[in-house]
C-alpha cells in the first residue's frame, strides 16, 4: 500500500497544558512517520485561510480565536491509509463520543476548544500542508522500521 500524508495540528490547550510529548509519543507508537513537524503562532489570517469551509457557522469566530490564542505544533504524518488511521487515533470532535485511547477521548474536555486538528481529505491534507509547511522543510526519510508497523 503506498504512504499518504495527512496534516494534524496540535491546538493551543495542548501546549498549555503540557501534553504535547504525550501526544507526539501516541502518534509515534501508532506507527506515523513524522516529516514535518514545528511550532508556530496562527495569525487571524492564516486562520481565515485553514477554516475557510466554516466561514458562517456559530463556532467560527470563536475557533479563530482559539486557534490564534497561543502556539500550535503542526506536523505532517506519513503512513498507510493515513488521513483515515490519523482521525480514528483522534477520535471523536465531541468529547462525549470520543473513546477512551483517541487522542480526545484521554485529552479532550470541550468541543469548542478541541485539542487536536486533522486533515478530512486528500485535497484538504494537501491544502493545510501547503498552508503551513514549504516544501524544503518536509523530509522524506527512510524508516528502517517499517516493515515491522
Amino acid at each position: 500500500m503506498a504512504a499518504e500524508r495527512t496534516f494534524a495540528m496540535l491546538k493551543p490547550g495542548v501546549l498549555s497544558r503540557r501534553v504535547v510529548g504525550e501526544i507526539i509519543s501516541k502518534i509515534e507508537r501508532k506507527g506515523f512517520k513524522i516529516i514535518g513537524l514545528k511550532m508556530m503562532n496562527v495569525t487571524i489570517e492564516l486562520a481565515e485561510r485553514q477554516y475557510a469551509e466554516h466561514k458562517g457557522k456559530s463556532f467560527y469566530l470563536d475557533l479563530l480565536e482559539y486557534i490564534a490564542s497561543g502556539p500550535v505544533v503542526v506536523m505532517v504524518l506519513e503512513a498507510d491509509q493515513a488521513i483515515k488511521l490519523f482521525r480514528l487515533l483522534c477520535g471523536s470532535t465531541s468529547p462525549e463520543q470520543a473513546l477512551p485511547g483517541t487522542i480526545r477521548g484521554d485529552y479532550a474536555m470541550h468541543t469548542s476548544i478541541n485539542i487536536i486538528h486533522a486533515s478530512d481529505s486528500k485535497e484538504s491534507a494537501v491544502r493545510e500542508i501547503d498552508l503551513f509547511f514549504r516544501p524544503e522543510e518536509l523530509i522524506d526519510w527512510e524508516d528502517g522500521n517499517q516493515k515491522w508497523i
